[in-house]
């Protein structure tokens, strides 16, 4: 029997394999481009670059909730005991409002108790709960010990996101429009970080070349070696991931200059990976962006 199935969404940039392999249940959020409908990465990213490089829009949405009580309603099919749906901020988008009401219609339908767990995150703070969630459930664990994992490892997760600009996340209403005028007027590139579930202006730095260092010193920083400015301690091992949006050239300087001051400050990274961020989260952050996700190994 499958146990507790755990479920998230597009957002969360969990890669095929990886999902597969621990049976976590991906649901897509909808981009609307050109007045066409598309699931999540299902639009070619190339092409919503070059759309949005040329001065259009896109819009984009969450699962509805029939969509989400289908996605519950098949894992229960399929033999679930419980069901875990963790989702990227409802500060971020109604995703997560959906999925309580799909979880009340369907606990009550079916007597299968489905729990849905607010990252306050997105991207790789969300995808990362949701495998520490799938981990628990793999070995055997109950729903509590999976809500358990998924809760502790978004809480202690820290998402950084570097943009040329702020006018993609203006457009979307994510940053207010003045904060956007100011960036660009000064020709500062920001980066933001997501505090209390929402996305939020860190730092700003001028040029590509400053903006990675920074972005990197502060992923230092969340990691915590014992070289590091704030080490963490006993803090443990961290997971890793290189977020971008169709510009491998940066993800790869930034690659490079993150794992090697990881080395330099000791930091006990039990993996990093390469993941561009789904087409939904690139309609909203812009072409060119690159960011870096932490978090614990193991909770």
């Amino acid at each position: 029997m499958p146990g507790v199935v755990v479920l998230t969404d597009s957002t969360a940039s969990v890669s095929p394999e990886t999902a597969q392999h621990l049976g976590v249940r991906v649901v897509p959020l909808r981009v609307l481009l050109d007045g066409a409908d598309h699931p999540d990465d299902a639009l070619s990213r190339e092409e919503l670059a070059a759309h949005l490089r040329a001065g259009g829009t896109a819009t984009t949405s969450g699962p509805s909730r029939q969509t989400l009580a289908d996605a519950m309603e098949a894992a229960v099919d399929d033999g679930a005991t419980a069901v875990v749906c963790v989702h990227l901020s409802a500060e971020l988008s109604g995703t997560v409002g959906h999925a309580r009401l799909a979880a009340e219609e369907v606990t009550r339908r079916r007597g299968i108790p489905v729990h849905v767990v607010d990252t306050r995150t997105v991207g790789g703070g969300t995808g990362f709960a949701a495998l520490a969630a799938a981990e628990r459930a793999a070995r055997g664990d109950g729903p509590d010990s999976v809500l358990a994992a998924a809760r502790e490892t978004a809480a202690r997760s820290s998402v950084l996101f570097a943009v040329p600009d702020l006018h993609h996340l203006a457009r979307g209403g994510r940053i207010g429009p003045a904060r956007a005028f100011l960036g660009s007027a000064l020709g500062v590139r920001p980066i933001l970080a997501l505090r209390g579930g929402r996305l939020a202006v860190a730092e700003t730095a001028r040029g590509a070349a400053r903006t990675r260092r920074r972005i990197v010193e502060l992923a230092v920083r969340a990691a915590g070696g014992p070289g590091a400015a704030t080490p963490r301690g006993d803090g443990g091992p961290v997971r890793v991931a290189v977020h971008h949006f169709t510009d491998t050239d940066a993800a790869d300087a930034l690659t490079a200059a993150l794992e090697e001051r990881l080395a330099e400050t000791g930091a006990q990274v039990a993996s990093i990976v390469r993941s561009e961020v789904t087409a939904v989260v690139g309609a909203h952050t812009g072409p060119g962006v690159v960011g870096v996700a932490l978090a614990p190994a193991g909770c």
